[in-house]
């Protein structure tokens, strides 16, 4: 856990940041690949997800409050997912779905949303051409709790816009081959002169697999605080 302004950021494995403060508990994309086995949580009061591939009502219901509001991307489709999912009319939470130009109050939180995707032209496609999110897949959370503004971009390339934007702690992610790789987040980060980087997304599985501690460094040559965190 990484103490920002009186906010606690953690990065719990794989893609699930948990952002508190003295208000609202938010997490973003809880869940997959055992990063929450055992985990004693169900404190979040919002739960973000970006996309289907981290759609995982098990990890969702290990993090929420009863009275949860599960903010969800409007394209997510379980029909879709090759995994034992519910449907997320069948949760017993309420439910906003958002588009990737959403900006919402849910209760204490400010929630924004960004575009997530890879370009079409990019180096994170498939072999045959096709991007692993394509665009309106998903989306990326600019979540503020107690005035302190987290950004998780989403599964996503470095896109226009993302460098102007206004965030006290960047969480990027930096695995490569799904999305940006660490030496693309760096840049972005550098760009964005957050008070604070914690990266995600990274060493969970082989293809995203990288050197974080090289990320790191290459961000405090260039005047950038990093933690590491989980």
């Amino acid at each position: 856990m990484i103490e920002y302004d009186g906010v606690s950021v953690s990065w719990l494995g794989y893609a699930t940041l948990r952002v508190a403060g003295d208000g609202p508990v938010v997490y973003v994309d809880p869940g997959r690949y055992g990063v929450l086995d055992g985990y004693d949580g169900g404190d979040g009061d919002v739960v973000c997800v970006t996309h289907e591939h981290h759609y995982d009502t098990n990890g969702i219901r290990a993090v929420a409050d009863d009275d949860a509001t599960i903010v969800a991307f409007e394209g997510i489709n379980p029909h879709r997912i090759d995994r034992d999912v519910e449907r997320l009319a069948d949760l017993p939470f309420d439910v906003r779905r958002v588009d990737a130009e959403a900006d919402i109050a849910v209760g204490d939180a400010i929630v924004r949303t960004t575009a997530a995707y890879n370009e079409p032209d990019g180096p994170h496609v498939r072999e045959n051409g096709e991007p692993y999110h394509p665009k309106g897949l998903g989306c990326g959370f600019h979540v503020t709790v107690d005035g302190v503004s987290v950004y998780c971009p989403g599964d996503t390339d470095v896109l226009d816009g993302h460098a102007r934007l206004d965030i006290d702690v960047f969480c990027p992610p930096i695995g490569g081959t799904f999305t940006m790789n660490r030496h693309e987040a760096a840049d972005l980060a550098a760009a964005l002169e957050p008070d604070l980087v914690v990266p995600i997304h990274y060493d969970t599985f082989e293809p995203i697999e990288t050197d974080v501690e090289a990320f790191a460094a290459e961000l405090e040559r260039r005047g950038v605080e990093v933690h590491l965190d989980g």
